[in-house]
């Protein structure tokens, strides 16, 4: 057991008394075999980060707020802060999401309900900090003191003590919003609907758009240079061409079957928009859509102008200024094309981004169909189109459910659909679909591994889904049986990659992942056999 936890109380975040919370590696959820041991300290945090940073939240740090330099800079944050705050309930400057987020505030009957739904909560020994409603609580303590017209300012609020905003408070409630997944899991659970993941997420844009508050990675090298250069990986058009060429060599090669990417087809059926992380660290994937658009006849094309063939939308989980920036351009290249629909390849929150969201921006001439790639693929399934032996597949395979795709869009049965036909060995996880667990790299937090981030994010943020992972292949859970998890998420197959190498699950329990079209090709009787070489992994 770990040592006694210290109690946190709303009122502690504004008290400048060293670290507001801790997680002993003790109190940490137990995994099943073979992990079921004790787990290893984390490393950390380095002594200058501390003396430069404000990292008094708890054992890690994501964001780099300097400390202020004098009284003068503590207050001007502050003000900052409650600038921001008033603008979040203003319907000209929260056009996105002002209803929602008001009901949960306003409504929130503090019933906890949401708490045994997080998985970060659960995971981390059920520290006080990371319970969902501990930073919605705060939020809202805030506004109503300061902010409501009933408030603080206009008369004395009090129910169950004020929180005094200091520039600590305001730090820690900042590094607090990215100590949530915004998998939305706790809004699935409560029984009035309120969104505590919205709260976290509302919070960061608060920080961002007022105060220039934000994590590098999805900001100067995220949004920013997706909408300067054209990628968030940074590749421009001529590399992007480059690349995916040598993509269509290596396939036709690996496939057996002359393939060649469509660029730029006016008025195509198609236009199909991948992850450019895919493109870096995936090639396979990219290669096996070619490949099932190319035996299917599809009519289809991808755009070689900067940004339309990245489908990457960080904005979406920090920012509403950045999200519309790359949604417009998203659209302005479509109906530059005079294509009939969007298809986004298998990336979840960019589904979300482009199908969802983006209701509320593209209007008119840009509200160009937009469809997850999911469907098309079980209709290719389903239909016979193509040529499958479900026999090539014959090994364990589980399908994790990315937040996006499932709970937040209702996107449940067709990739199922496409499993259940070519895959004998498929199985559940536990829970799955709607219920499902969150990755632990949701809203942006697999491409962050700064200072010892990626440490919280392997322990706690991602601890839920090892268990679900190795639970769904207790029965076969030796390393000589080579099991396969399927995660249709660009953003979610990094976060399992790095579980699975933080863990050592390939060589400890023979257990490796992809995406869906992956396993489509590996079945696919045109194709040569073993396009998933068990060989080739390391």
């Amino acid at each position: 057991m770990g040592k006694t936890k210290k109690r946190i109380s709303l009122n502690d975040i504004h008290k400048q008394n060293g670290q507001l919370a801790h997680v002993d590696p003790a109190d940490l959820m137990p995994l099943p075999k073979p992990l079921n041991r004790p787990e290893k300290d984390w490393m950390p945090l380095k002594p200058e980060a501390r003396e430069k940073y404000e990292a008094s939240l708890d054992d890690t740090l994501i964001l780099n707020i300097p400390k202020p330099g004098s009284k003068q800079e503590e207050q001007q944050l502050v003000r900052r802060f409650l600038n921001g705050l008033e603008k979040l309930f203003d319907k000209h400057n929260n056009w996105g999401f002002l209803q929602p987020f008001v009901a949960t505030m306003e409504h929130c009957a503090r019933c906890q309900t949401c708490n045994e739904a997080c998985h970060i909560y659960e995971a981390s020994g059920r520290n006080e900090i990371y319970r969902p409603t501990y930073r919605s609580e705060t939020l809202r303590r805030i506004y109503q003191d300061y902010v409501k017209p009933s408030g603080k300012y206009h008369k004395q609020w009090k129910s169950g003590g004020d929180i005094p905003l200091t520039w600590t408070a305001v730090c820690r409630l900042a590094e607090l919003a990215y100590r949530c997944n915004l998998c939305r899991r706790c809004a699935q659970t409560c029984p009035i609907g309120a969104d505590n993941a919205l709260v976290a997420r509302e919070i960061r844009k608060l920080m961002s758009q007022e105060l220039n508050i934000y994590t590098s990675e999805l900001h100067d090298r995220g949004s920013m240079l997706q909408l300067k250069v054209g990628s968030s990986t940074g590749m421009n058009p001529e590399i992007v061409k480059d690349n995916i060429e040598f993509i269509d060599e290596d396939m036709s090669e690996k496939t057996g079957m002359n393939l060649k990417t469509v660029w730029d087809k006016k008025g195509a059926d198609i236009l199909l928009i991948h992850n450019a992380g895919e493109i870096m660290a995936w090639p396979e994937n990219i290669g096996a859509f070619t490949t099932i658009f190319t035996a299917a006849g599809l009519d289809w094309t991808m755009s070689s102008e900067a940004l339309a063939y990245d489908n990457i939308n960080y904005g979406l989980f920090y920012d509403d200024f950045q999200y519309s920036r790359v949604v417009l351009k998203h659209a302005a290249v479509a109906k530059e094309l005079g294509v009939k629909r969007i298809v986004l390849g298998e990336c979840g929150h960019a589904t979300k981004a482009l199908m969802v969201i983006a209701d509320r921006v593209l209007t008119g001439d840009l509200n160009i169909p937009r469809e997850s790639c999911f469907p098309l693929l079980r209709d290719l399934v389903k239909t016979k189109t193509l040529k499958l032996d479900p026999s090539r597949n014959n090994f364990p395979v589980t399908l994790h459910d990315p937040c996006n795709l499932t709970r937040l869009m209702g996107i449940v049965m067709p990739q199922r659909e496409v499993l259940h036909e070519i895959c004998p060995q498929f199985r559940e996880m536990t829970p799955h679909g709607v219920n499902n667990y969150c990755c632990g790299g949701g809203s942006g937090f697999a491409i962050h591994s700064g200072h010892n981030f990626s440490d919280w994010r392997y322990k706690i943020s991602g601890r839920k889904k090892v268990s679900q992972i190795l639970g769904a292949f207790q029965d076969q859970i030796e390393p000589e049986t080579k099991k396969y998890v399927c995660a249709p998420c660009s953003n979610c197959k990094g976060q399992i990659r790095d579980l699975i190498a933080n863990y050592d699950l390939w060589n400890g329990a023979g257990i490796t992942y992809g995406g869906l079209v992956e396993l489509i090709v590996n079945a696919m009787v045109d194709v040569k056999p073993n396009f998933i070489d068990w060989d080739e992994i390391v």
